[in-house]
């Protein structure tokens, strides 16, 4: 008796189990967790486990495989102290200026390419096909332009120079970083216009046919529609832009391999970790690059909360307590 009882009291268990499953809330949830339990696991294991394994090798004078000696915060004083990892930060804003520099022309051709002109469409597919070859391949593309006597010394012989006059693209240290940081305003130039259409396409269009009736001219309408409207993607652009620029790897490593001064900050690291077997040093390197990469994003949040009046909260909330105020008079008329 006492078994058929247990028994029929764990089958009203299940029953009341199943029953609760069913319910339209759980089931909710249930997909939730499901479809959000793959995707950390993935995050935990390739992306927070190896960040904090790293973490803990920037205190250890370590190579990839041998013993380890801890050496706590020599590794960081290190990467200070050091002239090619100081360089290497300098380097960075060549790339930060080319950011800003193809930003710049990415504004400029979304302004014009927005409205119905003539073969926007194909210039449109021009400018951005660059953003869609691979990095590798766009740095061997430069490498032959800048080579002497190749492309670009050609061009210019054409115009006039003569070769002898010409710099050496890639080995003049007064010149060899500003011709690979150009290469960022080819390869990135159409991603960032990409992104500014559609961010001016989706501005109210009457805003345009009232500016036109009161006699605005084009930069009027850039200055007091555009820009206004698309404060938020400008800002977003600069974060990636900066951040990129903090961590260019390819454009140097492929066309110089690091030589005549380009080295970046990714490029040196990669000798140290690689090549000189300093892991615990390169770990160090790559906190602080981290550590920089959020600085820079807090900066720019806080540029854009204060000078440009984008993401401000209260306003936003304010705006939203306005709409149902609005709202629950109409219900109440």
């Amino acid at each position: 008796m006492k078994q058929e009882k247990t028994s029929l009291g764990f089958a009203e268990q299940i029953g009341r189990f199943r029953k609760w499953l069913q319910l339209g809330k759980v089931n909710k949830r249930l997909c939730i967790v499901t479809f959000m339990l793959f995707p950390l696991l993935l995050l935990l294991v390739f992306t927070y486990i190896p960040f904090f394994k790293m973490f803990q090798f920037s205190f250890y004078d370590m190579k990839y495989i041998g013993d380890r000696e801890f050496v706590g915060l020599k590794n960081y004083a290190e990467v200070f102290s050091r002239k090619d990892c100081f360089q290497a930060l300098k380097l960075s804003g060549y790339y930060i200026i080319a950011s800003f520099v193809q930003l710049g022309f990415a504004l400029w051709f979304a302004s014009i390419l927005s409205f119905r002109i003539k073969g926007a469409g194909v210039f449109k597919g021009l400018m951005f096909f660059p953003y869609l070859v691979c990095g590798i391949a766009v740095g061997f593309i430069f490498k032959f332009f800048y080579t002497r006597g190749f492309v670009l010394d050609t061009v210019l012989q054409w115009c006039g120079f003569k070769l002898d006059d010409l710099p050496y693209w890639l080995k003049d240290k007064s010149i060899n970083n500003i011709s690979i940081a150009a290469t960022s305003v080819w390869r990135y130039m159409g991603q960032n216009m990409v992104l500014f259409i559609g961010a001016i396409m989706s501005i109210d269009s009457t805003l345009y046919e009232a500016a036109a009736i009161d006699g605005a001219s084009g930069f009027n309408k850039f200055r007091y529609i555009i820009f206004p409207g698309i404060k938020t993607i400008v800002v977003l652009n600069m974060i990636l832009a900066i951040t990129g620029s903090l961590s260019v790897f390819e454009p140097p490593y492929v066309i110089t391999g690091g030589e005549f001064g380009t080295g970046t900050y990714f490029v040196i690291m990669n000798k140290l970790a690689h090549e000189s077997q300093k892991v615990g040093l390169a770990s160090a390197m790559a906190i602080v690059l981290f550590v920089l990469i959020l600085l820079a994003a807090l900066l720019q949040k806080l540029g854009e909360r204060y000078f440009l009046g984008v993401g401000d909260q209260d306003s936003i909330r304010s705006q939203r307590k306005q709409k149902k105020l609005q709202a629950h008079k109409g219900g109440g008329l």
